[in-house]
């Protein structure tokens, strides 16, 4: 963690930001009114939960992010909005979630209402926030989880209840999605490091020391391991205890069936991609794209590229300071991104889109923060603010195709926003 700086806590202007993104998100949210994309497999999954012949759909994904799904269409109906509310205050979440963690991990304002707005103006966040899937649940309470674990490092005083709030959020993401998995075990990990690395003689009775002072190692296990394992298993319980048709293993038998079916996707797709077209953003998505609702419209998951190209150089930044300078928050983001995606490069999963790479752009944006932080901090404020600004035009630029805005041109509306062949 950087030092922390007397600098006012931006919580406030945090939640304005949420706040304005969230009716941003509400913004023709029950359009198109038809489902979309992988909408056509989570929500028969999530109606099952509301039926009372419901059975157990959608098996290959742990079942959280599709029984809130359920919650949203039991509280405004089987309709669009009901479809997609809580997506969009999921999103208004991980945005949350993101800015405190910042907060905490760099005690600058700067960094923590810039990542904020970066993180909105890459498109990946917007574009799941307004559609029923899972990533976007995974995506907040994994941040969730972060901004928890930086308040506990920043203020042991609460150091248990952050920590052991901490683990709940990452068995909720877990239980989400699956990619959040690899990144659930580096908490407890750093953690062992942290007291591995101080030489304490007890190393599992000792409080004393990084990350978080008055924890034992025990203890942090308890909060880091045990408790993210009961939140995910308890996630399943109303697969058993509310369908009328469950899940017709065991809890074991059922990994066991969700891990061949996603081993079992090997078919190609026109939209795939591969981990190294993510990083260059040459290759996107669309989840959307034909005349519908009385209009040609159009939903491209696209990275913007005047936040993910310089993205990679801030994360290499970030990598040198934290292991030249020993700046713990810019090492953790590189390392996050780090496994986030070498998660992708070495999964037996042979299928990848360009929806995988949402997690790793989350850092990547936390990368590019730090990186104008430095900037800002060094007085060249003009350099620290241009890249956000342009950001901001380039994301109003996108947000006809990346909304399902009404186009106009018909079927090739398209092309004026593809400026690389591989958005087609």
């Amino acid at each position: 963690m950087t030092s922390a700086r007397r600098t006012t806590d931006p919580a406030g202007w945090t939640a304005l930001l949420c706040g304005a993104f969230l009716a941003l998100c509400l913004v023709g949210l029950g359009i198109p009114t038809k489902p979309y994309f992988d909408e056509i497999h989570y929500l028969p999954a999530a109606r099952q939960y509301l039926d009372a012949a419901g059975q157990y759909l959608n098996p290959e994904h742990p079942p959280l992010g599709k029984q809130l799904i359920a919650l949203g269409i039991a509280g405004l109906g089987e309709t669009p909005l009901g479809w997609r509310i809580m997506s969009a205050l999921a999103g208004t979440l991980a945005l949350f979630a993101f800015g405190r963690a910042m907060w905490f991990a760099t005690g600058s304002r700067f960094a923590t209402l810039v990542g904020g707005v970066m993180l909105v103006c890459a498109i990946p966040l917007f574009v799941n926030a307004r559609i029923a899937m899972l990533d976007i649940f995974m995506v907040a309470f994994l941040l969730a989880a972060l901004w928890q674990l930086a308040a506990a490092v920043r203020e042991p005083e609460h150091g248990r209840w952050r920590l052991a709030a901490g683990g709940v959020f990452i068995g909720l993401c877990m239980a989400a999605k699956w990619n959040a998995v690899p990144l659930a075990l580096l908490p407890g990990v750093a953690f062992l490091a942290a007291r591995a690395l101080a030489g304490r003689r007890r190393l599992l009775t000792s409080r004393r020391g990084a990350p978080v002072p008055g924890i034992t190692l025990v203890e942090a296990a308890l909060w880091l391991g045990l408790v993210p394992l009961g939140v995910y298993a308890a996630c399943y319980s109303p697969a058993y205890a509310m369908l009328a048709q469950p899940p017709q293993q065991d809890l074991i038998g059922l990994h066991h069936q969700m891990l061949a079916l996603q081993k079992s996707v090997t078919q190609p797709h026109p939209y795939q991609s591969t981990w190294l077209q993510w990083l260059l953003d040459t290759r996107a998505i669309w989840y959307l794209y034909e005349p519908v609702d009385g209009a040609q419209r159009g939903v491209l998951l696209v990275g913007n590229p005047v936040i993910m190209w310089p993205g990679l150089l801030a994360l290499i930044w970030c990598a040198w300071q934290g292991v030249m300078r020993r700046r713990w928050a810019a090492l953790a983001v590189a390392i996050l991104f780090a496994v986030s995606l070498g998660m992708w490069i070495v999964a037996a999963k042979p299928i990848q889109f360009y929806y995988h790479y949402f997690l790793p752009s989350c850092f990547l944006v936390a990368a590019l923060a730090m990186a104008l932080d430095a900037l800002w901090q060094s007085g060249r404020r003009a350099a620290a603010l241009a890249l956000p600004l342009a950001a901001i035009a380039s994301f109003a630029w996108f947000y006809p195709i990346v909304s399902g805005a009404p186009l106009a041109g018909g079927d090739q509306a398209f092309t004026r926003w593809m400026l690389l062949d591989g958005w087609r």
